[in-house]
Protein backbone atom coordinates (compact mmCIF):
# COMPACT_ATOMS: atom_id res chain seq x y z
CA UNK A 1 0.00 0.00 0.00
CA UNK A 2 1.48 3.28 -0.68
CA UNK A 3 2.20 5.69 1.50
CA UNK A 4 -0.69 8.13 0.00
CA UNK A 5 -3.01 6.01 0.29
CA UNK A 6 -2.00 4.89 4.12
CA UNK A 7 -2.24 8.43 5.06
CA UNK A 8 -5.99 9.03 3.16
CA UNK A 9 -7.32 5.96 4.96
CA UNK A 10 -10.61 7.11 6.71
CA UNK A 11 -14.10 5.88 7.64
CA UNK A 12 -14.91 7.60 4.32
CA UNK A 13 -12.41 5.38 2.23
CA UNK A 14 -13.72 2.38 3.99
CA UNK A 15 -17.26 3.29 3.13
CA UNK A 16 -16.89 3.19 -0.42
CA UNK A 17 -14.40 0.19 -0.16
CA UNK A 18 -18.04 -1.51 0.92
CA UNK A 19 -19.82 0.40 -1.81
CA UNK A 20 -18.02 -1.92 -4.24
CA UNK A 21 -19.08 -5.38 -2.41
CA UNK A 22 -22.36 -7.37 -3.29
CA UNK A 23 -25.39 -5.82 -2.05
CA UNK A 24 -26.32 -8.51 0.44
CA UNK A 25 -22.30 -8.56 1.65
CA UNK A 26 -21.77 -7.88 5.65
CA UNK A 27 -20.41 -4.24 5.94
CA UNK A 28 -16.92 -3.97 7.38
CA UNK A 29 -15.75 -1.89 9.80
CA UNK A 30 -12.36 -1.46 10.69
CA UNK A 31 -11.40 -1.16 14.30
CA UNK A 32 -7.92 0.69 15.19
CA UNK A 33 -6.71 -0.52 18.69
CA UNK A 34 -3.55 0.68 20.76
CA UNK A 35 -1.41 -2.68 20.83
CA UNK A 36 -0.86 -6.63 19.70
CA UNK A 37 -2.44 -7.74 23.38
CA UNK A 38 -5.49 -5.05 22.66
CA UNK A 39 -6.31 -7.09 19.84
CA UNK A 40 -7.41 -10.39 20.99
CA UNK A 41 -9.44 -8.64 23.73
CA UNK A 42 -11.67 -6.29 21.62
CA UNK A 43 -11.87 -9.27 19.20
CA UNK A 44 -13.80 -10.66 22.21
CA UNK A 45 -15.73 -7.59 22.76
CA UNK A 46 -16.92 -7.00 19.19
CA UNK A 47 -17.55 -10.75 18.61
CA UNK A 48 -20.71 -10.12 20.38
CA UNK A 49 -22.25 -7.47 18.63
CA UNK A 50 -21.05 -8.16 15.35
CA UNK A 51 -24.79 -9.25 13.07
CA UNK A 52 -25.43 -10.63 9.41
CA UNK A 53 -24.93 -6.94 8.12
CA UNK A 54 -22.24 -5.68 9.97
CA UNK A 55 -18.79 -7.25 10.85
CA UNK A 56 -15.24 -5.83 12.69
CA UNK A 57 -12.31 -6.34 11.46
CA UNK A 58 -9.67 -5.07 14.60
CA UNK A 59 -6.32 -3.40 13.29
CA UNK A 60 -3.09 -1.54 14.11
CA UNK A 61 -2.91 1.47 12.86
CA UNK A 62 0.64 1.93 10.72
CA UNK A 63 1.98 5.10 9.22
CA UNK A 64 5.57 5.59 7.52
CA UNK A 65 6.34 1.52 7.32
CA UNK A 66 6.38 1.73 10.93
CA UNK A 67 3.45 0.26 13.32
CA UNK A 68 2.42 2.74 15.62
CA UNK A 69 1.30 1.68 19.00
CA UNK A 70 -0.18 3.60 21.59
CA UNK A 71 -3.56 5.34 22.28
CA UNK A 72 -1.71 9.03 20.30
CA UNK A 73 -1.55 6.54 17.17
CA UNK A 74 -5.21 5.01 17.61
CA UNK A 75 -6.30 8.67 17.99
CA UNK A 76 -4.88 10.01 14.93
CA UNK A 77 -7.82 9.00 13.10
CA UNK A 78 -10.40 11.03 15.13
CA UNK A 79 -7.35 14.21 15.52
CA UNK A 80 -7.70 13.81 11.88
CA UNK A 81 -11.57 13.82 11.56
CA UNK A 82 -11.26 10.21 9.73
CA UNK A 83 -13.20 8.08 12.27
CA UNK A 84 -16.73 7.65 11.41
CA UNK A 85 -19.62 4.53 10.79
CA UNK A 86 -16.86 2.50 8.61
CA UNK A 87 -13.70 2.99 10.76
CA UNK A 88 -13.36 3.37 14.93
CA UNK A 89 -10.81 3.69 17.56
CA UNK A 90 -10.97 1.58 20.79
CA UNK A 91 -8.33 2.59 23.71
CA UNK A 92 -7.78 2.50 26.91
CA UNK A 93 -9.57 4.84 29.23
CA UNK A 94 -6.44 5.57 31.47
CA UNK A 95 -7.34 9.05 33.51
CA UNK A 96 -9.08 10.29 30.44
CA UNK A 97 -12.23 8.46 31.10
CA UNK A 98 -12.36 9.74 35.05
CA UNK A 99 -10.64 13.24 34.38
CA UNK A 100 -13.57 14.32 32.34
CA UNK A 101 -12.57 16.87 29.73
CA UNK A 102 -9.40 18.19 31.73
CA UNK A 103 -7.35 17.29 28.76
CA UNK A 104 -8.06 17.15 24.99
CA UNK A 105 -7.20 13.46 25.07
CA UNK A 106 -9.92 13.20 27.50
CA UNK A 107 -12.92 15.27 26.02
CA UNK A 108 -12.14 13.07 22.66
CA UNK A 109 -12.84 9.81 24.75
CA UNK A 110 -15.79 10.96 26.33
CA UNK A 111 -17.37 12.89 23.70
CA UNK A 112 -16.86 11.09 20.21
CA UNK A 113 -19.77 8.32 19.32
CA UNK A 114 -16.35 6.55 16.98
CA UNK A 115 -14.23 6.04 20.35
CA UNK A 116 -14.63 3.52 22.42
CA UNK A 117 -12.92 3.01 25.61
CA UNK A 118 -12.20 0.28 28.39
CA UNK A 119 -14.14 2.65 31.09
CA UNK A 120 -11.47 0.83 33.53
CA UNK A 121 -7.76 2.24 33.22
CA UNK A 122 -6.29 -0.89 30.52
CA UNK A 123 -7.35 -3.83 28.88
CA UNK A 124 -4.91 -5.14 31.58
CA UNK A 125 -7.49 -4.01 34.24
CA UNK A 126 -10.12 -5.97 32.75
CA UNK A 127 -8.01 -9.13 32.30
CA UNK A 128 -7.36 -8.93 35.95
CA UNK A 129 -11.33 -8.94 36.93
CA UNK A 130 -11.07 -10.54 40.20
CA UNK A 131 -14.03 -12.91 39.79
CA UNK A 132 -12.32 -14.38 36.48
CA UNK A 133 -9.30 -15.26 38.08
CA UNK A 134 -10.14 -18.64 39.34
CA UNK A 135 -10.59 -19.23 36.47
CA UNK A 136 -7.33 -18.68 35.21
CA UNK A 137 -5.88 -20.71 37.58
CA UNK A 138 -7.72 -23.92 36.84
CA UNK A 139 -6.71 -23.17 32.94
CA UNK A 140 -3.04 -22.86 34.33
CA UNK A 141 -3.19 -25.49 36.43
CA UNK A 142 -6.20 -28.18 35.59
CA UNK A 143 -6.93 -27.92 39.53
CA UNK A 144 -10.17 -26.24 40.67
CA UNK A 145 -9.21 -26.75 44.37
CA UNK A 146 -10.29 -23.15 45.67
CA UNK A 147 -7.22 -22.33 48.10
CA UNK A 148 -8.00 -18.56 47.87
CA UNK A 149 -10.36 -15.52 48.05
CA UNK A 150 -9.37 -13.51 45.23
CA UNK A 151 -12.44 -11.12 45.21
CA UNK A 152 -11.95 -10.83 48.66
CA UNK A 153 -8.29 -9.73 48.96
CA UNK A 154 -8.98 -7.16 45.41
CA UNK A 155 -12.00 -5.63 47.80
CA UNK A 156 -9.89 -5.44 50.40
CA UNK A 157 -7.19 -3.89 48.46
CA UNK A 158 -9.38 -1.83 46.92
CA UNK A 159 -10.79 -0.18 50.14
CA UNK A 160 -7.75 1.04 51.55
CA UNK A 161 -6.18 2.54 48.41
CA UNK A 162 -9.63 4.36 47.73
CA UNK A 163 -8.83 7.29 49.51
CA UNK A 164 -5.66 7.94 48.24
CA UNK A 165 -7.11 6.74 44.22
CA UNK A 166 -9.55 9.44 45.15
CA UNK A 167 -6.78 12.34 46.12
CA UNK A 168 -4.85 11.19 42.99
CA UNK A 169 -7.87 11.91 40.35
CA UNK A 170 -7.86 15.23 42.50
CA UNK A 171 -4.97 16.22 41.17
CA UNK A 172 -5.33 15.20 38.18
CA UNK A 173 -8.67 17.17 37.92
CA UNK A 174 -6.40 20.30 38.98
CA UNK A 175 -3.22 22.02 36.83
CA UNK A 176 -1.25 20.75 40.14
CA UNK A 177 -1.34 17.30 38.89
CA UNK A 178 2.51 16.65 38.93
CA UNK A 179 2.09 17.42 42.93
CA UNK A 180 0.63 14.09 43.03
CA UNK A 181 1.31 11.78 40.11
CA UNK A 182 0.14 8.58 39.25
CA UNK A 183 3.21 7.37 39.72
CA UNK A 184 3.34 8.84 43.59
CA UNK A 185 0.43 6.73 43.95
CA UNK A 186 1.98 3.57 43.04
CA UNK A 187 4.86 3.68 45.48
CA UNK A 188 2.52 4.57 48.06
CA UNK A 189 0.21 1.32 47.34
CA UNK A 190 2.97 -1.08 46.56
CA UNK A 191 2.64 -4.88 48.21
CA UNK A 192 6.06 -5.81 47.73
CA UNK A 193 6.11 -10.28 47.22
CA UNK A 194 3.09 -11.55 47.83
CA UNK A 195 2.52 -14.56 50.33
CA UNK A 196 -0.72 -16.26 50.30
CA UNK A 197 -0.33 -16.95 54.38
CA UNK A 198 0.80 -13.03 54.86
CA UNK A 199 -1.94 -11.41 52.77
CA UNK A 200 -4.14 -10.07 55.71
CA UNK A 201 -0.58 -8.77 57.10
CA UNK A 202 0.29 -7.36 53.70
CA UNK A 203 -3.45 -5.50 53.33
CA UNK A 204 -2.73 -3.79 56.86
CA UNK A 205 0.40 -2.61 56.52
CA UNK A 206 -0.65 -1.19 52.68
CA UNK A 207 -3.60 0.65 55.03
CA UNK A 208 -1.22 2.12 57.52
CA UNK A 209 0.80 3.71 54.67
CA UNK A 210 -2.52 4.67 52.19
CA UNK A 211 -3.87 6.49 55.67
CA UNK A 212 -0.49 8.54 56.32
CA UNK A 213 -0.23 9.21 53.30
CA UNK A 214 -3.88 10.70 53.27
CA UNK A 215 -3.07 12.41 56.64
CA UNK A 216 -0.09 14.69 55.00
CA UNK A 217 -1.97 15.45 51.75
CA UNK A 218 -5.06 16.44 53.86
CA UNK A 219 -2.62 18.80 56.11
CA UNK A 220 -1.08 20.38 53.10
CA UNK A 221 -3.98 20.86 51.49
CA UNK A 222 -6.82 22.31 54.23
CA UNK A 223 -9.20 23.74 51.97
CA UNK A 224 -9.70 20.30 49.90
CA UNK A 225 -12.00 18.72 52.05
CA UNK A 226 -14.75 20.13 49.74
CA UNK A 227 -13.56 19.51 46.41
CA UNK A 228 -12.08 16.18 47.67
CA UNK A 229 -16.00 15.19 48.41
CA UNK A 230 -17.15 16.62 44.91
CA UNK A 231 -14.28 14.64 42.99
CA UNK A 232 -15.36 11.48 45.10
CA UNK A 233 -18.86 11.44 44.71
CA UNK A 234 -18.23 12.08 40.67
CA UNK A 235 -16.13 9.65 40.23
CA UNK A 236 -18.66 7.37 42.12
CA UNK A 237 -21.14 8.45 39.87
CA UNK A 238 -19.21 7.20 36.81
CA UNK A 239 -18.95 3.63 38.38
CA UNK A 240 -16.07 3.51 40.53
CA UNK A 241 -17.10 2.12 44.29
CA UNK A 242 -14.37 1.44 47.20
CA UNK A 243 -14.97 -2.04 46.61
CA UNK A 244 -13.41 -1.93 42.42
CA UNK A 245 -10.45 0.34 42.49
CA UNK A 246 -8.32 -2.10 41.02
CA UNK A 247 -9.96 -1.79 38.26
CA UNK A 248 -8.99 2.21 37.46
CA UNK A 249 -5.05 2.06 38.73
CA UNK A 250 -2.68 2.00 36.07
CA UNK A 251 -3.19 -1.59 34.43
CA UNK A 252 0.81 -2.62 34.13
CA UNK A 253 0.96 -1.80 37.85
CA UNK A 254 -2.56 -4.18 38.65
CA UNK A 255 -1.24 -6.91 36.49
CA UNK A 256 2.90 -7.03 37.17
CA UNK A 257 3.11 -6.20 40.32
CA UNK A 258 -0.26 -7.03 42.44
CA UNK A 259 -2.33 -10.01 40.64
CA UNK A 260 0.77 -11.70 38.76
CA UNK A 261 2.38 -12.52 41.77
CA UNK A 262 -0.39 -13.66 43.52
CA UNK A 263 -1.39 -16.21 40.74
CA UNK A 264 2.25 -17.44 40.90
CA UNK A 265 2.11 -18.18 44.08
CA UNK A 266 -1.33 -20.28 44.39
CA UNK A 267 -0.88 -21.76 40.69
CA UNK A 268 2.59 -23.22 42.50
CA UNK A 269 0.71 -24.36 45.49
CA UNK A 270 -2.29 -25.91 42.99
CA UNK A 271 0.46 -27.53 40.58
CA UNK A 272 2.45 -28.83 44.10
CA UNK A 273 -1.06 -30.34 45.10
CA UNK A 274 -1.32 -32.27 41.80
CA UNK A 275 1.75 -33.32 41.91
CA UNK A 276 1.57 -34.92 45.23
CA UNK A 277 -1.65 -36.52 44.50
CA UNK A 278 -0.35 -38.26 40.95
CA UNK A 279 2.75 -39.29 43.64
CA UNK A 280 0.65 -40.73 46.09
CA UNK A 281 -1.64 -42.96 43.53
CA UNK A 282 0.82 -43.81 41.16
CA UNK A 283 1.39 -47.53 41.72
CA UNK A 284 4.47 -47.93 40.89
CA UNK A 285 7.34 -45.26 39.78
CA UNK A 286 6.95 -45.61 36.14
CA UNK A 287 3.31 -45.08 36.20
CA UNK A 288 4.42 -41.69 38.49
CA UNK A 289 6.68 -40.55 36.03
CA UNK A 290 4.85 -41.09 32.97
CA UNK A 291 1.61 -38.98 35.21
CA UNK A 292 4.04 -36.19 36.15
CA UNK A 293 5.34 -36.05 32.75
CA UNK A 294 1.60 -35.80 31.44
CA UNK A 295 0.61 -33.50 33.88
CA UNK A 296 3.85 -30.79 32.86
CA UNK A 297 3.10 -30.59 29.99
CA UNK A 298 -0.46 -29.55 30.04
CA UNK A 299 0.29 -26.70 33.05
CA UNK A 300 0.25 -23.38 31.03
CA UNK A 301 1.69 -20.35 31.42
CA UNK A 302 0.22 -17.92 33.87
CA UNK A 303 0.47 -14.81 31.82
CA UNK A 304 -0.25 -15.93 28.60
CA UNK A 305 -3.48 -17.23 30.32
CA UNK A 306 -4.66 -13.96 31.88
CA UNK A 307 -3.74 -11.82 28.47
CA UNK A 308 -6.17 -14.56 26.89
CA UNK A 309 -8.87 -14.05 30.09
CA UNK A 310 -12.27 -12.49 29.01
CA UNK A 311 -14.21 -13.20 32.01
CA UNK A 312 -14.76 -8.93 32.39
CA UNK A 313 -17.54 -9.77 29.66
CA UNK A 314 -19.78 -10.34 32.20
CA UNK A 315 -18.95 -7.19 34.45
CA UNK A 316 -20.89 -4.17 35.14
CA UNK A 317 -17.90 -2.76 32.83
CA UNK A 318 -18.20 -4.97 29.69
CA UNK A 319 -21.69 -5.03 29.86
CA UNK A 320 -21.15 -1.18 29.49
CA UNK A 321 -18.94 -1.18 26.51
CA UNK A 322 -21.08 -4.01 25.09
CA UNK A 323 -24.11 -1.43 25.37
CA UNK A 324 -21.61 1.13 23.50
CA UNK A 325 -20.60 -0.73 20.89
CA UNK A 326 -24.68 -2.03 20.12
CA UNK A 327 -25.78 1.49 19.92
CA UNK A 328 -22.98 2.24 17.23
CA UNK A 329 -23.92 -1.03 15.47
CA UNK A 330 -27.58 0.15 15.52
CA UNK A 331 -26.85 3.13 14.36
CA UNK A 332 -24.56 2.68 11.40
CA UNK A 333 -26.88 -0.22 10.70
CA UNK A 334 -29.94 1.91 10.51
CA UNK A 335 -27.64 5.01 8.30
CA UNK A 336 -27.12 2.65 5.31
CA UNK A 337 -30.55 1.07 5.04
Amino acid sequence: MSKRLRDNLSSRYFEAANKLTSKGARRRVVAYVESYDDVFVWRAILNQVETDKLYFEVMLPSRDRRLERGKKAALMAVLADKVGHDMIACVDADYDYLTQGATETSRLINSSPYVFHTYAYAIENLQCYSPSLHEVCVAVTLNDHQIFNFEEYLRQFSQAIFPLFVWNIWFYRSPNYKDFTINDLLRCIEMGTFSIRKAEDQLSLLRQRVDKKVQALKAHYPDARQSWQEVKADIKRLGVTADTTYLYIQGHHLFDKVVVPMLTKVCDQLVGERQAEIAQESVHGTQRRNELSCYSSRVEDIVSMLRKNTGFLRSDIGQRIRADVERFVQSTTENNA
